[in-house]
């Protein structure tokens, strides 16, 4: 059974997507706030997410990245904002659809059966994503961003440091490009300022791995890139 989780601070809306949605055979939980949806999300990972952007806490793009910071889920926004840099923000940060309220239930349960028929076709080709990765010793929830030393501490990480992380712990193993950190992390205008990767990557090694100066996990890649190895 399909699950879906239903994120929206509106109360009528959550509980006639329930209704509709129960009754057409999916298994249903709903989150009134962003922080809820995350946590949410993290103990109970949902198959797709319905999510309105108009959140009274998080703003929904920025639960869009704090999703995509450990999952793939396809993501569909249901929002109020039918602005073209609203619609863009969102698919730009992993939205996978964009539905503008006041909408159509029906529209609503065809865009999820085909972001569905996606998920179902590409299923074999998708590896297992984690909300929690291991880097030497020290925990990184992406879901809740906390990252806690084996002594219980926490690190303290800045959101740009964040951002890199998180970049390089969705790509286990895999080259990540300097362009492409440049472009995701700082936007467009700074694909060439390869000085900040550096000294971020530096903060990063110094925070996390036990020998900065010979990092086991956060490998720089020569001219190319940057990778994050378990």
């Amino acid at each position: 059974m399909t699950r879906i989780l239903v994120v929206d601070d509106e109360p009528q809306i959550l509980r006639a997507l329930r209704i509709n949605l129960r009754a057409r055979g999916y298994d249903v939980e709903v989150a009134a706030t962003g922080t809820a949806a995350l946590r949410a999300a993290a103990g109970h990972p949902p198959d797709l997410v319905v999510l309105d952007l108009g959140l009274p806490d998080i703003d929904g793009v920025d639960v869009i990245r704090g999703l995509r910071g450990w999952t793939a889920v396809p993501i569909i926004v249901l929002s109020g904002r039918t602005g073209s840099a609203d619609k863009v923000a969102a698919l730009d940060a992993g939205a996978d659809d964009y539905v503008t309220k006041p909408f159509g239930v029906d529209e609503l349960l065809a865009r999820i059966r085909a972001v569905t028929r996606r998920l179902t076709a590409t299923a074999d080709s998708v590896g297992p994503t984690a909300a929690t990765h291991r880097l030497g010793r020290h925990t990184v929830d992406l879901a809740d961003h906390t990252v806690t030393s084996d002594d219980g501490g926490e690190v303290k990480l800045t959101p740009t440091q964040w951002r890199m992380l998180e970049l390089l712990l969705r790509h286990p193993g895999k080259l990540v490009s300097q362009r492409q950190l440049l472009r995701d992390v700082w936007g467009p205008e700074y694909q060439h300022e390869t000085n900040y990767l550096r000294q971020y990557m530096a903060q990063l090694r110094r925070k996390l791995e036990d020998d900065p100066a010979r990092p086991r996990h956060l490998i720089t890649e020569p001219g190319m890139g940057y990778r994050y190895q378990p």
